[in-house]
């Protein structure tokens, strides 16, 4: 059944009353068509629900915005959706083409903090972000009562005679829920053990984060990782208006539950966001806090690692790997809610 205006609709009351089911939920795609963003490929979700997100087909099938009854819940860094062919892999140059948005994916054979790992020069970050689709499939379809929206391609990274990593995502809502859900399969198909690394990274923007904001989670250890954070711990969970010369604080959170649950509550927007996860799948979760002028946004970030680059993660044992044909299958879930 799907709800709608506080009331539950049946498929057939709910046709009776649309010329067509798109008029209240559907996918759209469309180009980009202006400066650094020409030739993007998007997907706009609606979900009548008050949800609606835009999905870039050319960089990973990430989310770039998203809003909830017409209030933004992502920050946007000035780059916008920049098109792959400027991507420049080296150093800290991913920054170049970062956009922000509610998830940018980040690995699949590396991320983090620029490093030589094994003689190998790596970049911010990894590439996956970066990335166009393809064999985009998308659209809608009815299970019994409830209606789903949806979008399913693959994205490869990969390098003659290295890695071979496909990743295939599918993204979808349902009619009259404001949720996103993301199921993701990850598959070495090429013939040697390849590095594995991924990391959501979950930006919340302004006005969702604002003065007074409240970060909800079981957690049971927090670990700065370095002199900033350390110096900011104690106000760890005290969000402020943006802070001239701020520097970025980055916290590693041990969580309590095996399925745990990240919210953040906006209590004069009555707003929350909450992100669900396996710590099974994403046995990580990193905090990224950067209260800044024009950089005003927080990090909400479930991932397999740590962020101080390969090298590191490999130093420690920590460096997880796919087996030839090995393939890992990650869900994560991003609801949107009023609080009252």
């Amino acid at each position: 059944m799907s709800f709608l205006n506080n009331k539950y609709y049946s498929k057939a009351e709910l046709l009776k009353q649309v010329g067509i089911i798109d008029q209240i939920c559907g996918v759209r795609i469309s180009e980009l068509n202006d400066g650094f963003e020409r030739g993007v490929r998007v997907a706009d979700f609606y979900t009548a629900s008050g949800l609606r997100y835009t999905v870039t087909i050319d960089r990973g099938l990430d989310i770039s915005s998203a809003e909830f009854n017409g209030i933004s819940l992502s920050f946007r860094s000035p780059n916008g959706d920049v098109h792959p062919s400027f991507y420049d892999s080296s150093n800290k140059e991913w920054l170049r083409t970062f956009k922000g948005g509610l998830i940018t994916t980040c690995g699949l054979t590396y991320l983090g903090s620029p490093c030589v790992d094994e003689g190998e020069e790596l970049g911010l970050h990894g590439r996956i972000s970066n990335i166009p689709a393809r064999n985009i499939s998308y659209g809608g379809y009815w299970l019994n009562d409830d209606y789903y929206i949806f979008i399913e391609g693959t994205v490869r990274e990969a390098v003659q005679f290295g890695d071979n990593i496909l990743l295939t995502r599918r993204i979808e809502s349902k009619l009259g829920e404001s949720k996103i859900v993301i199921n993701d399969v990850i598959r070495n198909e090429g013939y040697k053990k390849s590095p594995f690394m991924i990391l959501y990274h979950c930006n919340i923007g302004f006005p969702l984060l604002d003065e007074g904001c409240k970060l909800i989670t079981n957690v049971k250890n927090i670990t700065p990782r370095d002199e900033d954070a350390r110096k900011g711990f104690s106000d760890i969970y005290n969000f402020t208006l943006p802070i001239k010369d701020f520097k970025e604080q980055v916290f590693y959170f041990d969580m309590e539950d095996t399925e745990p649950i990240v919210e953040l509550q906006n209590l004069n927007k009555n707003l929350s966001l909450i992100i669900k996860y396996s710590k099974k799948e994403l046995p990580n979760f990193i905090l990224w806090k950067m209260l800044g002028e024009g950089t005003y946004v927080l990090g909400l970030e479930p991932a397999n690692c740590l962020v101080e680059g390969r090298d590191k993660e490999r130093k420690r044992g920590t460096l997880q790997f796919l087996e030839p044909g090995e393939e890992r299958n990650i869900k994560l879930e991003i609801e949107v809610k009023n609080l009252q």
